[in-house]
């Protein structure tokens, strides 16, 4: 497998689950190469929800993001540097709705689309996608719930997935 070969994955850790009031607070890429990105995200003016319990999930506080984050104008500038095409997901229904509220309060396009990872599975990668994964988050050992690992997550359970794949289809070319 090439670094050509190998799609970049992008994760959001979010202010909550509403999919109305709910804001980006980090977002993390793995690119094709295995580089890691991550950026805190200071929240907008306007950006007022916020959960108790997801902040216990990611362990980000808002006044973390207050006094650390970026600029959201820098977040998505950065990313448009660095993302081009199909950027892969693994929550497109969460992950392309902080995208967008991201992206429009920078009033900025993004120079690439955000697509779920299931567009890269069959239906038998997908069965295989969950175990593969809580193995995968063993191996690596890292904290979830944090936007950058969680990208290498994707990236290293897509590339397991794909790995069953091809050694599958040469055990049937036999």
């Amino acid at each position: 497998m090439t670094a050509q070969t190998i799609p970049a994955f992008l994760d959001f850790e979010a202010s909550s689950l509403d999919l109305i009031a709910s804001y980006p607070i980090e977002v993390g890429v793995c690119l094709p190469d295995g580089s890691l990105h991550s950026w805190l995200i200071r929240p907008h003016v306007l950006w007022l929800d916020w959960s108790e319990s997801a902040q216990q999930v990611h362990g980000i506080a808002r006044a973390t993001l207050e006094r650390e984050g970026l600029e959201i104008s820098e977040v998505t500038h950065t990313l448009n540097e660095l993302l081009a095409g199909q950027v892969f997901c693994d929550a497109w229904t969460f992950d392309s709705f902080w995208l967008h509220r991201l992206y429009k309060t920078a009033n900025v396009t993004p120079s690439f689309q955000l697509e779920s990872v299931s567009m890269l599975l069959s239906a038998t990668e997908v069965q295989r996608w969950a175990e593969t994964r809580r193995r995968i988050i063993g191996e690596l050992g890292l904290p979830i719930h944090r936007a950058a690992n969680d990208a290498l997550i994707l990236q290293r359970t897509w590339q397991e997935i794909t790995r069953q794949t091809l050694s599958d289809c040469q055990t049937n070319a036999l």
